[in-house]
């Protein structure tokens, strides 16, 4: 897998509706011009801070209801620009939220997120992100916008568990 992935076109003639393409392309901030993935990744913390974005409540229905429209509209994408197209970065979105939220279950004290569970749950979704362990590489060979999807959403519960026990290690035998 390349980190930098080129941007192409591979069907000129197919047309992508305006919400597919703002959807998928995280308001397109998957048309940066290298590292679109890490680029949505960083966007998907933005929306921390938006005040109580992070809690249950909140995070766990903007992914229930990004789910199914980021297939929809990735597989809209894939028809234009090939498989797993760069410019798509709502799978990116979606697994940092779903490692947030993991993180949330379970370091258990409710408190928000701070620094360091945020960098080291964006850190380690990238890095997941990129190596796809199984399940993950298994769905990252789907061509589908359920693929596409998928592969970040197990990236994302992946990094959060890890995320989450590296951090039970820190505040209870370095603190």
């Amino acid at each position: 897998m390349k980190l930098i992935k080129k941007k192409k076109i591979i069907n000129t003639a197919h047309k992508v509706d305006l919400f597919s393409i703002a959807f998928s392309s995280g308001l397109f901030v998957g048309y940066a011009p290298i590292a679109s993935g890490t680029i949505g990744s960083l966007f998907a913390l933005i929306f921390l801070l938006i005040p109580c974005f992070s809690e249950y409540y909140i995070l766990l229905p903007a992914i229930i209801i990004a789910f199914p429209l980021s297939i929809v509209t990735s597989e809209k994408m894939t028809k234009r620009y090939g498989d797993d197209p760069s410019v798509v970065v709502i799978d990116e979105i979606i697994g940092m939220w779903i490692t947030i939220l993991v993180v949330k279950i379970f370091i258990h004290d409710g408190s928000n997120l701070f620094y360091l569970p945020i960098v080291l749950s964006f850190l380690l979704f990238r890095l997941f992100d990129i190596v796809k362990l199984y399940p993950a590489n298994y769905f990252d060979k789907l061509k589908s916008g359920f693929g596409i999807v998928m592969d970040d959403i197990i990236s994302g519960i992946q990094a959060g568990i890890l995320t989450s026990i590296l951090l039970y290690f820190y505040n209870n035998f370095f603190r």
